[in-house]
């Protein structure tokens, strides 16, 4: 499995080691990001070239002024153009101090600190992106996030997500500690899609089949 992105001018954590046990690395994410704001931030400022037409697709089919809801939101890299388009954008994060920036930046969108792993905000949005974040959880918690994504989507919206390109746990680095991301199988992705109500509209397999992220967007029915 491979789930990093090339290094250019927007640096990322980059993979380090590979394996299937990673212990509780994933319970660590939150803190450290908490921890690491201020270095995040600094390097991670504007989508990569590679990313940026997938978010352009996500934005394209999306209606004007339609709600999203950012899972995952950070720092607010994939949202600032979003707000730049017009949506009405809801971002969710459990770093507060990724949060505190947003709000700082962003003051007509909503910034919610939240984990997505219980989020129940009792509303529907026209499209949800969960952008390089959903990739931190483990398996069994990715696999609990479809009835989350399903409940917060009004009928006809989309959903983009990234993951992995194949099943497996991938240990990254980040400022000198492990960094967690994990993968189900392409087709775990696809059925629980169809479980949970979306139809699959795309899929682009990331690296090293191609350079960028690996992404999959739906629609729910």
């Amino acid at each position: 499995m491979l789930i990093g992105k090339r290094a250019a001018a927007n640096p990322v954590p980059q993979l380090v080691a590979f394996g299937h046990e990673a212990g509780m690395a994933h319970e660590r994410i939150v803190d450290l990001y908490e921890r690491t704001t201020a270095a995040w931030d600094a390097v991670r400022t504007l989508p990569t070239v590679e990313e940026q037409p997938h978010l352009d697709a996500f934005a394209d089919a999306l209606v004007p002024a339609a709600a999203v809801l950012d899972i995952g939101c950070g720092t607010g890299v994939p949202a600032r153009g979003l707000i730049a388009r017009g949506f009405a954008l809801t971002g969710v994060d459990s770093s507060p101090a990724m949060i505190d920036l947003c709000r700082e930046r962003f003051p007509r969108a909503e910034w919610l600190v939240a984990d997505m792993r219980t989020l129940d905000l009792d509303r529907r949005f026209d499209g949800l992106l969960a952008w390089h974040s959903f990739f931190h959880l483990s398996p069994d918690d990715q696999r609990a996030m479809f009835p989350i994504f399903a409940r917060h989507a009004a009928p006809g919206g989309l959903l983009m997500f990234t993951s992995g390109d194949d099943e497996g746990i991938a240990m990254g680095e980040w400022e000198g500690e492990p960094l967690y991301h994990a993968s189900l199988s392409q087709a775990e992705y696809r059925a629980l899609l169809t479980d949970n109500g979306f139809n699959l509209l795309s899929f682009t397999g990331g690296e090293p089949r191609a350079p960028g992220p690996t992404v999959w967007l739906a629609r729910k029915g």
